[in-house]
């Protein structure tokens, strides 16, 4: 294995603890949710360039990474849905936005599959989808920023409070819509390879 599949498969291992770190109430909680998710996130900005740069591009890194993306965000909004559980303004739409985002990964997640079994070559995401990674990354690590600056600053008014959960919900709203943009910019892209009749 390459050294970018393997800072790839180490996003994965990361995944269960960041998303234990979001979902069990300790001291600081946020901030350790928030460091593993940077970290997290950094191996997917490196293994992409290492892999281009010394020409290490891999099916198997093709299939993974994107993979990895899907397992960490996916375990970010599932840490919201409980962070949010409490707050009927709120939790709706951490919920909306998470089927969206789980709709999205499970259908490209298939489509892959049946493009690799029907003898077609894996396809790489597209500008769509990387963007629409990005915009989650951001909005996670603002959301996690947020949070953790609520823990510590008691003294921030709930009027302050409100306002960044506006905007978190905004910057959330902004990645779903994106998801599915990609998704169905994927779904025409492999239409190809998908035959009902079969």
């Amino acid at each position: 294995m390459n050294t970018p599949n393997k800072l790839t498969v180490a996003r994965i291992i990361a995944t269960p603890f960041f998303m234990a770190s979001m979902l069990f109430d300790f001291p600081f909680h946020y901030i350790v949710a928030l460091v593993l998710f940077i970290g997290a996130s950094l191996t997917d900005l490196i293994d992409g360039k290492l892999a281009r740069k010394h020409n290490l591009v891999t099916d198997f890194g093709k299939f993974l990474d994107p993979l990895a993306d899907k397992m960490l965000t996916t375990a970010a909004y599932l840490g919201f849905i409980k962070i949010y559980g409490s707050s009927p303004l709120f939790s709706w739409q951490v919920t909306a936005i998470a089927f969206i985002v789980l709709f999205r990964e499970f259908m490209i997640s298939s489509i892959r599959l049946v493009v690799v079994s029907s003898g077609g070559k894996v396809i790489a995401a597209n500008i769509w989808g990387k963007l629409k990674t990005v915009s989650q990354m951001i909005g996670i690590i603002f959301a996690l920023t947020a949070f953790s600056a609520m823990d510590l600053f008691d003294f921030m008014s709930t009027k302050i409070n409100s306002v960044i959960n506006i905007i978190i919900m905004a910057v959330f709203w902004i990645s779903a819509i994106l998801c599915v943009i990609s998704g169905v910019i994927y779904l025409l892209g492999s239409k190809d390879y998908i035959n009902s009749s079969k």
